[in-house]
């Protein structure tokens, strides 16, 4: 049998983490047809994990994800990866409805306070065939902007374990079961899961894979509903 290879050199790279930030208005812009609208979010956050991650989101479901997030405690953090993935339906409906409900990030949408701890520079990106805006923010008392920050952070955080789980599932199919029960205690709403439902998909039909984890992923997946 050949050597496993670590977790990190299996994540494809995109360059050094000071090329991503450029990504999110690139990758918002890229993916969007004149009839397609894109919402993209960013986040640098150093110490935490991942320190630094892109999403965006197209209107017809569309996403792109990249990530300096660690693959396990012992990865190294300098070796970033990308992934597409389909958004499900309410959450695009969702994403898009607070992005109107916060006038497309026109303005400033930061409190300015200098007594608000630092969450990391977010930055949260608009475009259609008509405007491009954005607006970067540490701390936002915007309603739909705190709550559209959410969202992005539990898809940030979903992306990230079906990532360690496709790794999981290709090279050490006895870590499944531990990595999804720690994704259940981090999921806020059971269908925050339908992001990942693809991978969760192949753990339930993997004969390989034990029992238990098999049939923890399939809870997971009915928890999660329909993906559209």
């Amino acid at each position: 049998m050949g050597e496993k290879p670590n977790r990190e050199s299996t994540a494809p790279r995109v360059g050094s983490i000071g090329l991503l930030l450029p990504l999110l208005s690139l990758m918002v812009a890229a993916q969007a047809p004149p009839n397609i609208s894109s919402v993209g979010f960013s986040c640098d956050f150093p110490g935490s994990d991942p320190a630094h991650y892109v999403i965006s989101v197209s209107s017809d479901g569309h996403g792109n994800y990249s990530s300096n997030g660690k693959l396990s405690p012992d990865s190294e953090s300098d070796q970033s990866f990308t992934l597409e993935f389909t958004a499900p339906q309410p959450t695009v409906t969702r994403i898009f409805d607070l992005a109107q409900k916060a006038h497309y990030f026109e303005g400033n949408i930061d409190t300015k306070r200098k007594n608000i701890a630092s969450t990391g520079e977010k930055t949260l990106t608009y475009i259609d065939g008509k405007k491009s805006t954005s607006a970067t923010y540490n701390y936002s008392i915007v309603p739909a902007v705190q709550e559209l920050t959410t969202v992005f952070q539990n898809l940030s955080s979903m992306l990230e374990f079906g990532r360690r789980l496709e790794y999981d599932l290709r090279y050490q199919k006895l870590a499944i079961n531990e990595e999804l029960q720690r994704m259940q205690e981090a999921l806020s709403a059971p269908s925050d899961a339908a992001v990942i439902a693809p991978i969760l998909e192949k753990i339930v039909s993997d004969s390989s894979v034990l029992n238990g984890a098999r049939a923890r992923a399939q809870r997971l997946l009915q928890g999660a509903g329909p993906s559209k």
